[in-house]
């Protein structure tokens, strides 16, 4: 269900600063985090997905989580973040593991105001977490004026690393909706101008990888709660696929390179790889 949001003046949320003058002190140490999307459910299949996500970081220290969207569905009173969102990951808030969350379909817009995503109150916002930095859309409403915001904070951003996060996907073959052209029109031509490696979408109930499309890799992670089985149709694109049961990611930048395992609410890996940084001429 498509959802009409309000136009809201954003600015941008830096949580990292870096600091002024000379050469920007990027940390040579790598940074961990992990992907889940159109998780909130509250059904069993996202519990264990949760609980899989504690596991594994015990050997695999991430630290954070990006949330591609669709975070709640149905109703989304105090009580649902309670069931969908705080006892899911009860582990991981509980260590002190912090969510940033981009808004879906399926979110109320005002969730953004919700302390446990990390929104700050703003529709799309940026942070920075050591070598990298990571941009949030709301593509409900790619209006001029977050264009244009994006386009500034990724022209001026320093940082080696640059990673975007949006809900719709710009590329997938999935059955269900497929690749979104319209928005790819406008946002595809300034993701590849200001020099973003790796975009994390949602929406379809299913993993994919994209053969990298124009030096950019695309992911759609939205199987972290639902999932449509069988829903992946074969195609030249597709790097690697998963339709047969939940998925997240875990993911680790390191220098100029960025490694990832995709798992099930089991443990298995359906997926894992190396991306390079893109180089910009």
């Amino acid at each position: 269900m498509q959802k009409l949001l309000v136009l809201v003046l954003s600015t941008f949320i830096t949580v990292v600063t870096v600091a002024q003058g000379g050469s920007p002190p990027f940390p040579a140490t790598a940074l961990k985090f992990a992907v889940i999307g159109d998780n909130g459910t509250g059904k069993t299949p996202q519990y264990e997905v949760g609980a899989q996500m504690a596991d594994q970081r015990r050997t695999f220290p991430f630290e954070f989580v990006v949330m591609v969207g669709d975070n709640l569905y149905g109703s989304q009173t105090p009580k649902d973040f309670v069931d969908k969102f705080e006892r899911p990951y009860a582990e991981l808030l509980g260590a002190g593991v912090p969510f940033y969350a981009a808004l879906g379909n399926h979110d109320e817009p005002e969730n953004r105001f919700y302390p446990g995503f990390h929104m700050n109150g703003e529709r799309y916002y940026t942070y920075v977490m050591k070598q990298v930095r990571f941009i949030v859309l709301d593509t409900n409403l790619m209006d001029p004026a977050q264009l244009a915001w994006a386009d500034r904070v990724l022209a001026e951003a320093a940082e080696p690393w640059k990673v975007a996060v949006f809900h719709h996907p710009l590329y997938s073959n999935a059955k269900r909706h497929g690749s979104n052209v319209d928005l790819r029109v406008v946002l595809e031509p300034l993701l590849v101008r200001t020099g973003v490696t790796v975009v994390f979408s949602g929406h379809e109930h299913v993993y994919e990888r994209l053969k990298p499309q124009k030096g950019i890799t695309y992911f759609t992670e939205g199987s972290s709660g639902q999932l449509r089985k069988g829903d992946m149709r074969s195609a030249d694109s597709t790097a690697a696929s998963h339709d047969q049961d939940r998925t997240f990611m875990l993911v680790e930048i390191s220098g100029n390179h960025l490694t990832f395992r995709t798992l099930s609410r089991t443990g298995q890996i359906v997926d894992s790889g190396t991306i390079a940084r893109r180089q910009m001429t």
